[in-house]
């Protein structure tokens, strides 16, 4: 069974595993990441890449990082978290370990994980929407992932569900990241308690009684104890999710949506708002097949076990 290696990399830590071909990780080891040196994160990823390879007769290494990766999955054209815009990442590392190594978006290399082996593992057509501090995702057309003409496609967090919304950092306004994401579950809070502090009031508690400091995590921990604003909170949230993932169901006609990243760990809270919106807005949704919303099985280990199956099958 050929193995593997995946490499996740993030701006603060960088974790490797050796996978199989049933997505299975056999060893795992960790550095943290030399964000600010390039030369840096080049040798720590070779070096961690270095150390798995000396337990495992390994053939080839998938790094996932975030940011704009070149369609020859070669070249970081534009880094997001680290200082690496323009370098040919593949060939860097490959000099450094000697063997074939492919670069992935982190959030593709995740997604695939998701479709091969986790909540969309059967299915052909999958989309998969990560929702952490923003939201990205994967698309798998007829068991291929969808990389477009550049290597830019799936940036699902910025389309544009609310014309001339929220600013975003892409330089756009009213992304679907600033509505369906924990940094915008935390501006949902904080609008809240700015305009009614006493519906608030249990938010605002739960983040040191400063409406500054409110985050997501503040938001979640009360919705959790049933609180009114925060579940309204996470309404609001779930109703911008729906309608964005309804608006790609329109042009990807998906068999399964896979949601996956950090937010997810709200479970039903956030599960049952979005279901509510998308059913509403999808596209002749009483007369096609059912399209399962369903939460990741894959863990925090989807980013390293995409990265090394891609690899493996390029």
């Amino acid at each position: 069974m050929a193995l593997s290696i995946g490499v996740d990399v993030g701006g603060t830590k960088i974790a490797a595993g050796v996978v199989d071909e049933d997505g299975t990780v056999l060893a795992t080891a960790r550095r943290d990441s030399p964000a600010t040196s390039r030369e840096a994160i080049f040798t720590t990823i070779a070096d961690v890449a270095n150390e798995l390879a000396a337990q495992y007769d390994v053939e080839t290494i998938g790094v996932g990082a975030a940011g704009f990766t070149s369609s020859d999955r070669n070249t970081m054209v534009y880094g997001t978290n680290l200082d690496w815009t323009g370098a040919r990442i593949a060939d860097e590392i490959s000099a450094r370990t000697g063997k074939k190594v492919v670069v992935e978006n982190d959030a593709n290399a995740a997604g695939w994980a998701e479709a091969r082996f986790g909540g969309g593992k059967g299915a052909k057509n999958v989309l998969v929407v990560t929702l952490g501090t923003g939201v990205g995702g994967a698309v798998i057309i007829d068991g291929r992932l969808v990389r477009g003409a550049a290597g830019f496609a799936a940036e699902i967090g910025h389309i544009n569900i609310i014309p001339d919304g929220r600013p975003c950092g892409c330089g756009q306004r009213g992304c679907l990241e600033r509505y369906a994401s924990g940094t915008a579950l935390g501006v949902n809070g904080w609008e809240l308690a700015k305009f009614r502090p006493d519906y608030a009031a249990r938010i605002i508690e739960l983040s040191g009684g400063d409406q500054n400091k409110i985050s997501g995590k503040a938001v979640t921990a009360a919705a959790r104890e049933g609180d009114p604003a925060a579940l309204e909170c996470y309404a609001r949230l779930g109703s911008s999710l729906g309608l964005g993932l309804a608006d790609l169901c329109a042009v990807l006609d998906p068999e399964v949506i896979v949601l996956t990243g950090g937010l997810t760990e709200a479970g039903d809270i956030l599960l049952d708002p979005v279901r509510k919106s998308f059913n509403e807005h999808l596209t002749a949704h009483s007369h096609r097949p059912e399209i399962p919303v369903v939460i990741s099985s894959s863990g925090q280990e989807a980013g390293l076990i995409g990265a090394a199956d891609l690899a493996r099958q390029d």
